[in-house]
C-alpha cells in the first residue's frame, strides 16, 4: 500500500482503513526513480557452492569437473529457436513441441518387475511371517496381499507419455516463473557423473508439490535420465494415478492415507526395498524428497543403502538439489497434504494458471559423492552420539556445565517402525546420512531477494525503514552472503533487485511514501504488516538467511546470554576482574565488558543443542561448531580479544632450569612442545565501534522465533490435562503459541511447525514422556518436571539467550 504523509522518521506508523485500500501499482516506480543507481557487487565473482564434505567424501571431492571459467545460467522455460535445429516463423510457433521431441529420453518398461518383486527373499519371509502356511489356500492370501502394491511394481517410464507430460509442464510452469534457472556448471558435473555407471539418487526438500515436478522436468531439458520420483501422496482416481504412474511416480498404496499408515503395514517396507532394488540394478535414476521438520523420507536413505550393503548395486552417487522460491505460489494443495482428489488437482490447476509470472526460482544441484564411500569407510561416525537429557538437564536443573560436550541423538528421524528391519547401528547410520543430506541440501539453496529484504526487514528494521536505507543494507547482506560462499539468486541494478523484492512481498508488507523537510525527493518508507500471516510468511522467506549466519546467531545468542548475567549481577565483569568493589554497571548498558572464553563456549554449545536439525553440520562436533561460533564473532568485529598481563614470559628457561615447569615428560612421537603449554584463561570484549550493539540484535533475532516458541510452549506444559495423544497435544500447544503471539505480537513463534518442533524437544529434554496406549502414542508429563520449579528453570534456561 501507498499513503503519502509529510513527515520525518518515525517510530511506527498508522494506517487508516481508507488510506490502507488505496491502489499500489505506482509505489514499485517511485523506488527506482527516487534511489541512484549503484553498480552491483555481484559482477565480481560467484561463489562455488554445493562441494560434497571434505571430511565424510574426500574422494568424491577430488572428483569436482575443473572449469575455469562459468558457463552461466540457463532458463529452463524460455524455450526457443535457438535450442532447436529449425528456423522460421511457424518454427517459432510450434518450437517448444519440437523442443520436446528432439529431447533424449531414457524408456524404462516395467517388464517382469513384478514377478521379481515376489520372489525377492524379505517379501517371501514378510508373507511367511503373516501367515502360517505359507502354502496350500494361504496362497492366494499372499496374493491377495501384495495386491496393493501390483500398480507401483508396474511404475514405467513412457516416452510418449513423458515427452506430453513435460510440455504441458513447461507451458504451464511458463505461466507461473518468469524464469527457472538452473547453473551450467552444476549441469556439466551431472552429465560426468551419469556416465561413471553409478546411479543418481537426486534428494531434496520438501516445500511445495511442485518440487516433484522440477526436479525431473530440469533433467529431461538437459538431455538426462529422468529419475523415478517417490512422491509420498495418495492418489484416489486411478486414471491420474495411472498416467502419472507412466512417467516414474511412485505414489503411496491405495489402502494408506499417510507416509506412517504405510509404514505401518509389514509388508509395505519389504516391498520398497525389493522396488528399490530392481530399479537400481537397472541403471534407473531415483528422486526422493526429505523434510528437515518430521524426518520422512529418510527411511528411502535407510533401504538405499541396505541394497548398498547387499552388493546387489555396488554403488549410489547422492546429488543433493537445493530449489529456491522468490515466493511459493499458491498450488491449493499444502506440502503436508497426501490425499489428492479430481477437486483438488483442478485447484492446483486453476491456481497455477490463474497466477501472474512475476516470480523465479532457482535450482542448485550440488555435487555428486559416493554414497559406499561416506558410510563403509568410517568416515561418518555416530558413536557419539547422546540423548539431549544427559546433555542439557544438568546445566538447567543443576547449573553444572562440566557434561555438555557430544552430539545430540536424533532418533525420531528414523523410528523403528521405518524400515523395522534394520539394527540399531545401521539405523544410526542412516540416521547421520539423513542428517547430512539435509544439511547439504539446505546449504546449496540460493539466497532470493525475496528472503534477503523479509529477514532485513524481520530482524533489523521491525518498525519500518527508508527504502534508500534499505537499499544500502541489501548490499551490505548481500556482500556477507558471498563472502560466506553463499550464492544468491538475482541480479542487476541495487534499485531495481529491492523494488523486485518489494513488489513480490506486496501482501506482507506497507509502503509510505513520505516526504522529508531535507530531500525534496520522496523517500518511500516500507514497514512490515504486524499481522499474523504478514509476519509468518516474512519469517519462511529468512529461514535461508538465518541458515547462512547460524555460527554468528548462535554465538550472539550466548554474548547476550552472558551480558544478561552481567547486567542482573549489577557488577561490571571488568571491575571484577581489577578487585574493585561495590562499583554498578549503568542503566545504559556498560560494553567494557570481558568475556571468559570457556565460558562463552560453554554458553554457546548448550545452545548448539537447543537447534532444529539442518543448521549445525552433522560432521562436525557441536563444540568444533561452538568454537566456530565465537571466532565468527571476532572476524565479524563483534568480538576482540583482551591482552592478558602473564606474571612470566613464554620462554621462561629459568624457571623451566629449576623444575617449576609443568610440562610432563613422554616419549611420545606425536608429542609436541606446544601440547604442555599450560592454556590460558583467555577473554573477549565488546568492540567499539557504533554498529556493534545493532550488529548483536540483528542477529540474535535470528534465532528469537526458535527460542520463544521453545519458553512458551514449556509455559504452556502446565495446561496439559496428559497424557493425551501427541497429535492433540501438538494442537493444545499451537494454541498456546497463538494467545501468547496475540498479546506480545511475536506471532513467527506461533506457527504450527514452531509447535511441533517444540514438543519433539521437550520430549527429547524429558518434559513431556512417550507412553503406549494401544495401537498409538501419548505424551505425558515426566515426573522431574512435574514440579513447577523445575519448568520454570528450564524457561529461564532458555529465556537467557533471548534479546531484550
Amino acid at each position: 500500500m501507498v499513503q503519502d504523509v509529510d513527515t520525518h522518521l518515525n517510530d511506527e506508523v498508522h494506517l487508516s482503513p481508507a488510506l490502507q485500500t488505496k491502489p499500489a501499482s505506482s509505489w514499485g516506480v517511485k523506488v527506482k526513480k527516487r534511489l541512484k543507481i549503484v553498480t552491483p557487487y555481484l559482477g565480481k565473482f560467484r561463489p562455488t557452492v554445493g562441494q560434497c564434505c571434505h571430511q565424510c567424501t574426500p574422494e568424491s571431492l577430488g572428483k569436482t569437473p575443473g572449469q575455469k571459467t562459468s558457463l552461466g545460467f540457463h532458463n529452463v522455460v524460455a524455450v526457443d529457436e535457438t535450442q532447436i535445429r529449425y528456423r522460421g516463423w511457424l518454427v517459432r510457433r510450434v518450437c517448444c513441441v519440437l523442443f520436446v521431441s528432439g529431447c533424449n529420453v531414457y524408456p524404462s518398461p516395467a517388464g517382469d518387475r513384478l514377478h521379481r518383486v515376489r520372489q525377492c527373499i524379505r517379501v517371501q519371509e514378510a508373507l511367511a511371517e503373516e501367515h502360517a502356511a505359507p502354502t496350500g489356500p494361504c496362497c492366494m492370501g499372499n496374493s491377495n496381499r501384495l495386491s496393493p502394491y501390483h500398480s507401483l511394481m508396474n511404475t514405467c517410464i513412457s516416452p510418449c507419455f513423458l515427452r506430453f507430460g513435460c510440455w504441458l509442464c513447461l507451458k504451464t510452469l511458463g505461466s507461473v516463473f518468469s524464469s527457472i534457472q538452473v547453473n551450467l556448471n552444476h549441469l556439466a558435473a551431472l552429465h560426468q557423473a551419469s556416465q561413471q555407471g553409478s546411479p543418481l539418487v537426486y534428494v531434496f526438500m520438501r516445500q511445495s508439490i511442485l518440487d516433484y515436478v522440477l526436479v525431473p522436468l530440469v533433467l529431461f531439458s538437459q538431455n538426462l535420465r529422468v529419475p523415478y520420483t517417490f512422491c509420498p501422496q495418495r492418489i484416489s482416481f486411478s486414471w491420474l494415478r495411472s498416467i502419472l504412474q507412466k512417467v516414474g511416480v511412485v505414489f503411496l498404496p491405495f489402502n494408506a492415507l499417510t507416509e506412517d499408515d504405510a509404514e505401518a503395514d509389514n509388508m509395505y517396507s519389504p516391498a520398497m526395498t525389493a522396488l528399490l532394488r530392481e530399479l537400481l540394478s537397472e541403471g534407473q535414476a531415483l528422486s526422493v524428497s526429505v523434510c528437515g521438520e518430521t524426518g520422512h523420507g529418510g527411511q528411502w536413505l535407510a533401504r538405499i543403502r541396505q541394497v548398498i550393503k547387499e552388493g546387489t548395486v555396488p554403488d549410489v552417487s547422492l546429488v543433493p538439489v537445493g530449489i529456491s522460491y522468490d515466493c511459493i505460489p499458491d498450488t491449493g494443495l499444502p506440502a503436508g497434504l497426501t490425499q489428492v482428489g479430481l477437486c483438488s488437482s483442478f485447484r492446483c490447476l486453476w491456481s497455477l494458471l490463474w497466477s501472474q509470472p512475476s516470480s523465479s526460482l532457482r535450482v542448485h544441484f550440488a555435487q555428486p559423492f559416493s554414497l559406499k564411500e561416506m558410510c563403509a569407510t568410517g568416515r561418518c561416525r555416530v558413536d557419539g552420539w547422546r540423548p539431549l537429557q544427559e546433555l542439557l538437564l544438568p546445566a538447567v536443573l543443576d547449573g553444572r556445565t562440566d557434561d555438555v560436550e557430544g552430539q545430540k541423538m536424533m532418533s525420531w528421524i528414523l523410528p523403528s517402525q521405518y524400515a523395522p528391519e534394520l539394527i540399531q547401528s545401521e539405523r544410526d547410520l542412516s540416521t547421520a546420512l539423513t542428517l547430512h543430506l539435509i544439511y547439504s541440501t539446505t546449504s546449496c539453496m540460493a539466497v532470493m531477494s525475496t528472503g534477503l529484504v523479509a529477514s532485513l526487514l524481520l530482524h533489523r528494521h521491525r518498525k519500518g525503514v527508508f527504502a534508500s536505507a534499505l537499499c544500502r543494507d541489501v548490499a551490505w547482506l548481500t556482500e556477507e552472503l558471498l563472502f560466506r560462499n553463499k550464492d544468491v539468486g538475482f541480479g542487476g541494478s541495487l534499485p531495481e533487485v529491492v523494488s523486485y523484492a518489494l513488489v513480490l512481498l506486496g501482501p506482507r508488507i506497507t509502503v509510505v511514501s513520505t516526504t522529508s523537510r531535507l530531500a525534496p525527493l520522496k523517500d518511500p518508507f516500507v514497514i512490515p504488516r504486524p499481522s499474523l500471516d504478514a509476519i509468518t510468511s516474512l519469517s519462511v522467506h529468512a529461514q535461508i538467511v538465518t541458515h547462512s549466519f547460524i555460527t554468528e546467531a548462535v554465538g550472539a545468542c550466548a554474548v547476550s546470554a552472558m551480558l544478561y548475567e552481567v547486567a542482573g549481577s549489577g557488577v561490571s565483569s571488568r571491575v571484577r576482574r581489577s578487585k574493585v568493589h561495590a562499583e554498578e554497571v549503568k542503566s545504559d548498558m556498560e560494553f567494557d565488558v570481558a568475556l571468559c572464553e570457556m565460558q562463552l563456549t560453554q554458553r554457546t554449545l548448550q545452545l548448539c543443542h537447543l537447534l532444529p536439525p539442518g543448521f549445525v553440520p552433522p560432521c562436525q562436533s557441536s563444540y568444533s561448531f561452538a568454537l566456530d561460533a565465537v571466532d565468527s564473532l571476532v572476524r565479524c568485529g563483534i568480538l576482540v580479544m583482551e591482552e592478558v598481563t602473564r606474571d612470566a614470559p613464554v620462554c621462561d628457561l629459568w624457571r623451566k632450569h629449576r623444575g617449576l615447569s609443568s610440562w610432563p615428560t613422554t616419549d611420545d612421537p606425536d608429542h609436541s612442545d606446544s601440547d604442555c603449554e599450560e592454556p590460558d584463561a583467555r577473554s573477549y570484549k565488546l568492540s567499539r565501534p557504533s554498529h556493534c550493539p545493532e550488529m548483536i540484535f540483528f542477529l540474535c533475532s535470528m534465532l528469537a522465533g526458535h527460542l520463544r516458541a521453545l519458553c512458551w510452549a514449556t509455559e504452556g506444559v502446565q495446561h496439559l490435562a496428559t497424557p493425551m495423544p501427541v497429535a492433540e497435544c501438538v494442537a493444545q500447544i499451537h494454541s498456546h503459541l497463538r494467545n501468547r503471539a496475540k498479546q506480545d505480537k511475536h506471532y513467527e513463534s506461533c506457527t504450527e511447525e514452531a509447535a511441533r518442533i517444540a514438543v519433539r524437544t521437550l520430549t527429547e529434554l524429558g518434559v513431556l514422556v512417550e507412553e503406549r496406549q494401544g495401537s498409538g502414542t501419548s505424551l505425558a508429563v515426566g515426573p522431574l518436571f512435574q514440579l513447577a520449579d523445575n519448568r520454570q528453570k528450564l524457561q529461564l534456561f532458555i529465556s537467557q539467550y533471548l534479546y531484550s
